[in-house]
């Protein structure tokens, strides 16, 4: 018997009873599903950032647009309420809040995240013309050219070998000649590095890992692969420069930049928000306007470790970051929630005693038990992003007003041929636990599936959709 054919035979016990469960659980939502035209995949992804001044500095690509936020905030109109981020990324939420005298509070894990928010909080504010001449200086004289000191940074496994040499050596470069700067010109020029590593090294971001390309000698796999243009140091510094100088100068004109009156403070939490969550005090937030990581084996530690080493993470550091994000991986072990909050026992309760999602892992465990799924980490991921999920929603519906809404991008996702409904599952905790489902808004475009999934399961597509809760 072959693989495939083994794999079917599992799946035949189980497909039909998930099929119908979940279209049950679709059904309940039926009245709050729609198709939002206005929602395509550039609003709620990065892609909407490319061309607006200040977000488009750092290219963080799980981000989803200030447009989006906007839209949302007009829609619903949020004014005159504090707004929280759970997983607030490079800021996207706190940053379009605070532009309409919003005050913001987020929560990030990645210190990448929090070197950005840290950044543009020291450009966002009113600029004197001393600092504008310093960043000037530093385009212009190029003053990282004729050090002869090259600082070190980390490297990891994952890592090493990711600059051609010379870029390498004027990266080293770069970093001694800020030692020689203030604190706050250290984080701006910092920023300003980590900006650019993508485009002056060998590798690209690439869902769950970095692509390396041909010429670093370290390809992975087996097709070869060519990410274009490598640049180099000074021309991406001198560009990247040019682009944020641009867009300050640029800000002293109200008609071209919406700059509020007063903005609103920003404050960033920085660790997990399974830790920090539970802190927060209860009714707190007027709306939260968020996207968790997707249920997708996307590993952000991965995905960011050139930033994250220029950043100083180490290997040690980097496996317990790995392990303190939301379960999203298939290297993450399963969480002791029930020891960390012992609050949490009626979300994991949720969990527990939804069918749906508990005949899914059984049917992944099954697999697993017969070597017959790709990865023996997913059960135990989909589980724990499930669970985990759960405690987080709860959380939300504690710390948010009555009345208020819970706007979240998230996708569907599939694996060994069971289309898992994230939007739905995660809706039935909502309800649960204290939230209003007013509608679940489906992008236009849907996704696709993987070459494997599809070669042996076929082909279906799968939902993106915003999530809006509103708090009992």
């Amino acid at each position: 018997m072959t693989y495939r054919s083994s794999t079917l035979g599992i799946a035949s016990r189980y497909m039909a009873e998930i099929a119908k469960l979940d279209e049950e659980t679709t059904n309940t939502y039926k009245n709050t599903f729609r198709i939002e035209r206005k929602l395509n995949r550039t609003l709620v992804s990065f892609q909407a950032n490319k061309n607006r001044p200040f977000y488009r500095w750092y290219k963080f690509k799980e981000a989803y647009s200030a447009d989006m936020v906007e839209y949302f905030m007009d829609m619903y109109s949020m004014r005159n309420v504090p707004v929280f981020d759970p997983f607030a990324g490079s800021g996207t939420s706190l940053f379009t809040a605070s532009e309409r005298g919003l005050n913001s509070v987020g929560i990030e894990l990645l210190p990448i995240g929090h070197q950005i928010v840290k950044t543009r909080r020291i450009l966002s504010q009113n600029q004197s013309e001393d600092r504008i001449k310093l960043l000037k200086k530093w385009r212009d004289k190029k003053p990282w050219v004729n050090m002869t000191q090259q600082s070190d940074f980390v490297e990891l496994r994952i890592t090493k070998g990711a600059y051609p040499i010379e870029n390498q050596r004027s990266l080293q470069k770069y970093l001694s000649a800020i030692e020689n700067e203030t604190s706050e010109l250290q984080d701006v020029l910092l920023f300003v590095l980590l900006c650019v590593l993508d485009d002056i090294s060998y590798t690209r971001k690439d869902g769950q890992f970095l692509r390396w390309d041909y010429r670093s000698g370290r390809q992975l796999g087996k097709t070869k692969f060519d990410k274009g243009k490598i640049y180099f140091f000074d021309d991406a510094i001198v560009s990247k420069l040019n682009e944020i100088i641009s867009d300050i100068e640029d800000r002293q004109f109200p008609s071209t930049i919406f700059v509020p009156a007063q903005p609103g403070e920003i404050m960033l939490h920085e660790g997990s928000c399974l830790s920090i969550l539970p802190d927060i005090e209860s009714s707190q937030f007027g709306a939260l306007i968020t996207s968790p990581p997707y249920c997708n084996r996307y590993d952000y530690t991965r995905t960011y470790a050139k930033e994250l080493a220029i950043l100083g993470i180490n290997e040690e550091k980097l496996m317990q970051m790995r392990q303190s994000m939301l379960s999203c991986t298939v290297e993450n072990r399963e969480k002791d929630l029930v020891s960390m909050n012992p609050d949490w026992g009626a979300a994991i309760k949720t969990a527990n005693n939804h069918a749906l999602l508990q005949l899914i892992i059984t049917y992944l465990n099954e697999l697993k038990d017969e070597k017959k799924i790709n990865n023996s980490g997913i059960p135990r991921m989909v589980k724990g992003y499930f669970y985990e999920m759960s405690c987080v929603i709860a959380e939300c519906s504690r710390i948010l007003t009555s009345g208020s809404r819970l706007i979240m991008v998230n996708d569907n996702v599939r694996y060994a041929g069971v289309n898992i409904s994230v939007d739905t599952i995660l809706s039935d905790f909502a309800s649960e636990l204290g939230f209003i489902i007013e509608n679940i808004l489906v992008l236009p475009d849907e996704k696709g599936n993987s070459s494997q999934q599809m070669g042996t399961f076929g082909k279906e597509s799968l939902r993106k959709c915003v999530y809006v809760w509103r708090k009992q």
